[in-house]
């Protein structure tokens, strides 16, 4: 059963929400919050695999209560949740480490969806989001030295090639030929070698150093 959190400062939105999650098969609402002390104080005693997060939850900022959980819960998931459409909410929220970005005309379906797909250790985004985040990430000018020395190996590169063409862990697997165990193994390499925070920053290194090539 997947737990999940939902931080909201619209007490509709959040009784919708999680009256639509509890009536899908293998996800629980363990707790919810309307703002940041009482995400802090909850999570303390019981830590969700999933938090969906306001970006704005009336005066205060959910892109800053997300920066406060994870730095201390690294590995927490979070899914943000929003109306804006801005391109500096969406960039700021996943370079903090957001697994995920919604706007919140997504239907029950694609929420449902996002929630498996990054329990699993993969990425969400609503199409609109993830074309701010491919011109976020290919924006910019190229350094000169465009060879500069990443100590890849063959397989990292063509890990990293399908990371950018936005394919999930099992489909990289099955694509490659190699177990999902393994795609993680190099994925959190990549991750170490490149000094990324995420996927985000992972495919925007790689890009800028020109280390794939897009297809």
């Amino acid at each position: 059963m997947i737990e999940v959190a939902i931080v909201d400062d619209h007490k509709m939105f959040r009784d919708g929400v999680k009256a639509m999650l509890e009536a899908s098969e293998g996800i629980s609402v363990c707790w919810t919050a309307s703002n940041s002390k009482e995400t802090l104080e909850q999570i303390d005693t019981s830590k969700p695999e999933v938090i969906l997060m306001d970006i704005t939850l009336g005066t205060e900022s959910g892109i800053t209560l997300t920066k406060i959980i994870l730095e201390k819960f690294p590995d927490q998931k979070i899914i943000a949740v929003s109306m804006h459409y801005e391109d500096s909410y969406i960039v700021k929220i996943l370079e903090l480490g957001a697994k995920g970005y919604l706007l919140k005309d997504a239907g029950g379906e694609e929420m449902v969806n996002a929630i498996k797909t990054v329990v699993k250790g993969d990425t969400y985004y609503s199409n609109h989001v993830s074309q701010v985040l491919i011109k976020h990430i290919t924006s910019g000018t190229k350094p000169s030295d465009k060879n500069i020395n990443i100590p890849l190996t063959k397989r990292e590169q063509e890990v990293l090639t399908l990371i950018a063409q936005e394919y999930s862990n099992p489909e990289i697997a099955k694509e490659l030929f190699i177990s999902i165990r393994t795609v993680d193994t190099h994925r959190r390499n990549l991750l170490d070698k490149l000094q990324a925070k995420n996927t985000a920053g992972l495919v925007k290194f790689a890009i800028k150093f020109n280390l794939i090539e897009l297809k």
